[in-house]
């Protein structure tokens, strides 16, 4: 009898089998699990050994070192067309930005262009006008003589001002003053280096007065004369008009030129109210003035091109 026999013979064959299976499937079970405690062991050992290479080198290792580089280019790729987009849209904003304010450049430009032409058209009709009048000068051509206020008086302080602008300088007697906004007086007295100007807001009752015209807004133009000043309501006086009719407050006031030392169309202030006598018909008008004498720093000296 052979050996298998007399194991298996006192259990019989099936039993025998039942247990050969048994003892296999433990030895494979158990196998199993070596291999992955083996792995893991070595898992281990390599993640251990990587941290030490890492802090051991001033470089990574070749493996980290691509996947680095992997995931570098990875980023680049998909940051390419991102800031390609942002970029894009920005230069668009900057490209409609441009656009707007290149279409309201143009429209300022346009609207000078057409200033320019109107100024040029009128010069040229005004010089054709003159050509066939048989004039080189008008009522409005003056030259202009800019100054400074050296000194005023405080016992004179409604009445006088002294300029820097004498003969030398072109300035002669009875020539109107501006200040930046509009008629302040005359030229009384002229010296070599300076000039003494007396002030519409003058109490002088003989004082030289203007030749004003009052612009109606129906194109009408009423002649006066600046007779006096209010000093309490700041107020010019206009007398001796001749038309008593047609004035509004809010009616610009200018000189009129027939005065015959000052140019025609120095703005000089508006109508604040008219005064009309017994009969309804105005005799005086109110003159809010456009200049501030109280505020005197500098002056122009308009003197008339005859």
């Amino acid at each position: 009898m052979r050996g298998w026999d007399l194991v298996v013979q006192p259990f019989g064959y099936d039993a025998a089998f039942v247990f050969m299976e048994e003892i296999m499937q433990r030895f494979f079970f158990n196998k199993r699990l070596i291999i992955v405690l083996v792995v893991l062991i070595i898992s281990f050992v390599l993640v251990a050994f990587s941290i030490t290479v890492r802090n051991n080198k001033a470089t990574p290792p070749l493996v980290q070192q691509m996947g680095n580089d992997a995931a570098g280019m990875v980023d680049r790729v998909v940051a390419y067309p991102v800031n390609g987009l942002k970029g894009a849209m920005g230069s668009f904003s900057d490209l409609m930005n441009t656009y707007s304010e290149n279409q309201r450049l143009k429209g300022q430009v346009d609207s000078l262009a057409t200033e320019k032409v109107k100024d040029q058209t009128l010069k040229r009709e005004n010089k054709k006008l003159k050509e066939q009048l048989k004039l080189n000068k008008t009522l409005t051509d003056y030259e202009k003589i800019s100054a400074s206020v050296l000194t005023r008086s405080p016992s004179a302080w409604q009445n006088q001002v002294v300029i820097s602008k004498g003969s030398l300088s072109g300035v002669k007697k009875n020539a109107a003053v501006m200040s930046k906004k509009g008629l302040v007086g005359r030229i009384t007295e002229v010296n070599k280096t300076n000039s003494k100007v007396e002030l519409l807001s003058t109490t002088n009752d003989s004082a030289n007065r203007f030749a004003t015209q009052v612009m109606t807004k129906n194109n009408k133009v009423v002649n006066g004369l600046i007779t006096g000043y209010n000093a309490t309501s700041n107020y010019l006086v206009m007398g001796q008009i001749t038309v008593k009719t047609g004035m509004e407050k809010g009616d610009k006031v200018i000189t009129s030129g027939l005065g015959g030392n000052s140019p025609k169309g120095l703005y000089v202030g508006t109508v604040a109210k008219v005064e009309e006598d017994d009969y309804g018909l105005a005799s005086k008008v109110y003159v809010k003035p456009a200049a501030d004498f109280t505020d005197l720093d500098v002056v122009t000296v308009a003197k008339r091109v005859d």
